[in-house]
């Protein structure tokens, strides 16, 4: 029965379900991240490989490298997937299918795609693999289903502080509905290049066709649908931990306008770019309405935290020493809004300055030069939207305290570093020649090192310490199974119209 217990808390409830699959993503990062890096020059690599038993062609390197990164983004997905579940009002049946379905699939995936791709072919698991992802992109389905925003039963009331037309339509919840519609169409256009493998399309890293003049339709698919799917990801977690903060008023309004139109905008930028060379100029302006609706969030986030901190100390005038103070007493809540400013100068400027001076800088540059900064463009946003996932999952995990703020300013504090010198390695040829560029290399390589190990670290303890939780008859688990699903104060519910009739299933 204890047994039954905890694995009720592991696979039934979103905390539970979140810390499994966060768990997994750091078992697979730690195991094959030695398998690259300073770790081959170390010999790490030989060692994993042969204790593991791993069979590694050179090959086939790209093929692995697109399982492997398949295998994590699933289960990234799987975590946006059960906060959204847990935060927007749908019936409980339906939290339940979504849930499961997700799980079983980025499970069955994450664990037959990598046992394929490193442990010998045996197509039978590439097979699982895929029906696995099959399984992913129904429970997208019927996550779209639930969170259909005309639905009258989740309509808000004319007067509600929450972005919402003159009839009642909940644009926060459309703008959940629109991502993941977007994000469904979008994962075709992979799933379709998928299958034409091996008839007119082969396996290649997008970073490798950047000077190829002549791509073929399938090579557009595929690099328009991974942009797609990594932007999609970052505008989810935009609007969940604007939910989390209780976004609202008229900024809110004015943001959910524009992350739907620049979500569908870009979206068909990225898509169109198969038959439009000149979708580049969509991507851009789709692209502004995303990023101008994450301001507006900062915006309103920090004004909140100061308030709320402010009040809380019974401060009656602060002095501006005083609000930067409170803007900062919390690492947790103040670190997205943080990070998504962050990502301006390390990803969004940059993707922007490479797009405006690319024939007359970077197209000038070896093209070794050229893939290292695309490659680290995409890494780095996707690694910042780690961190704000950790903070989300930190702070309803229930970390208080000292234990708080360390593993917040950790997060952010090495992150940032970390993604600065990555940033300033990508782009070193605009201050250093290749002659000179050595000790630039040096250090900007070892601050990423140092950066992004402080965070495993973090994050290795964080697991440890609730495994050992899980462990434990009374652990914290116990606490998390039995306590509520939503915290009302947290999370704003629909408010009906007059007149429609509300499932007591929903009011829960």
């Amino acid at each position: 029965m204890k047994s039954l217990n905890r694995f009720s808390y592991l696979f039934q409830s979103t905390k539970g379900l979140i810390l499994v699959a966060i768990s997994m993503i750091a078992l697979v990062t730690a195991v094959w991240g030695t398998l690259s890096g300073p770790m081959v020059e170390w010999g790490v690599r030989d060692i994993t490989v042969n204790l593991l038993g791993m069979e590694i062609h050179h090959w086939e390197r790209e093929g692995r490298i697109i399982l492997l990164y398949h295998t994590i983004a699933m289960a990234v997905l799987a975590i946006e997937v059960y906060m959204i579940t847990s935060i927007v009002p749908m019936k409980k049946h339906q939290q339940s299918n979504i849930n499961g379905l997700i799980t079983v699939g980025y499970m069955t995936a994450m664990i037959f795609g990598l046992w394929f791709a490193y442990f010998g072919h045996a197509y039978i698991f590439h097979g699982l693999f895929l029906a696995g992802q099959t399984l992913v992109f129904f429970a997208g389905v019927s996550l779209v289903t639930a969170l259909w925003p005309w639905n009258k039963e989740y309509y808000v009331a004319k007067d509600s502080d929450y972005a919402h037309t003159k009839s009642g339509l909940d644009l926060e919840r459309t703008a959940f509905f629109a991502m993941a519609l977007l994000t469904l169409i979008s994962s075709l256009w992979g799933a379709v290049t998928g299958s034409y493998w091996g008839n007119g399309h082969e396996t290649f890293l997008a970073e490798n066709l950047i000077r190829n003049p002549h791509k073929t339709e399938l090579e557009h698919a595929i690099i328009g649908h991974l942009h797609i799917m990594l932007s999609l990801v970052a505008v989810a977690i935009t609007l969940i931990v604007g939910r989390w903060l209780d976004f609202k008023g008229a900024l809110h309004k004015w943001a959910m306008y524009l992350m739907i139109y620049g979500s569908i905008t870009l979206t068909a930028g990225a898509l169109l770019i198969v038959w439009v060379p000149a979708a580049h100029n969509i991507i851009y302006v789709g692209s502004v309405g995303v990023m101008m609706s994450a301001l507006l969030y900062v915006i309103y986030s920090w004004k909140k935290i100061i308030h709320d901190r402010i009040e809380e100390q019974g401060i009656e005038k602060p002095s501006f020493m005083d609000k930067i103070k409170a803007l900062v007493h919390d690492p947790l809540k103040f670190g997205p809004g943080f990070q998504m400013v962050f990502m301006n100068f390390t990803v969004s400027g940059i993707g922007i300055f490479m797009a405006i001076k690319l024939d007359k800088i970077f197209r000038i540059w070896p093209a070794r030069e050229e893939r290292i900064t695309l490659t680290g463009h995409w890494h780095i946003l996707a690694a910042i939207i780690a961190t704000i996932i950790l903070m989300y999952y930190w702070d309803i995990s229930g970390m208080k305290g000292k234990t708080r703020k360390w593993a917040g300013w950790t997060l952010i504090i090495a992150g940032d570093f970390a993604f600065a010198a990555a940033t300033i390695f990508s782009m070193k040829r605009l201050f250093v020649s290749e002659y000179f560029e050595q000790p630039v290399v040096n250090w900007t390589m070892l601050i990423m090192d140092f950066g992004l190990g402080a965070i495993l670290i973090m994050l290795a303890m964080f697991l440890g310490w609730r495994l050992f939780e899980l462990l434990k008859q009374d652990g914290l688990w116990k606490k998390e199974a039995t306590s509520p699903e939503l915290d009302i104060n947290r999370i704003h519910p629909a408010v009906p119209v007059e007149g429609v009739n509300v499932p007591e299933e929903v009011k829960k």
